[in-house]
């Protein structure tokens, strides 16, 4: 996360730099539509909208990995817990089985004497 926010800050100041640098007045013309501005102004509109234009194609998709994965986290969870219930299941059934071996022995013991 601190590594994207230099990285932001750099490409910021790259930013300025660059629109200090480059105050030739340009025309751009689309269509019907007509826009006056500084070269520096036309080429960080343009960086702008195309940041804006990544940010929502990729939405959809950094939403769906995020809904993966707390559903992944919750079914860790769940099945965690369903270990933990099967566990203490065998703890018991190890239990008893001992101590039904035990009483058997005990038992096959005294017909011996």
């Amino acid at each position: 996360m601190q590594l994207l926010v230099i990285f932001g800050i750099l490409v910021a100041v790259g930013g300025v730099v660059f629109a200090l640098q480059n105050n030739v007045p340009v025309t751009v013309t689309f269509l019907v539509w007509r826009f006056d501005s500084s070269l520096a102004m036309v080429l960080l509109l343009a960086l702008g909208i195309g940041a804006i234009i990544v940010a929502l194609v990729s939405s959809p998709a950094a939403l769906r990995s995020q809904w993966t994965l707390a559903r992944m986290r919750k079914e860790i969870a769940s099945l965690k817990t369903s270990r933990d219930e099967l566990e203490g299941q065998v703890d018991q059934l190890t239990r008893k089985t001992a101590d039904g071996t035990n009483a058997a022995d005990s038992r096959g013991a005294m017909r011996n004497d």
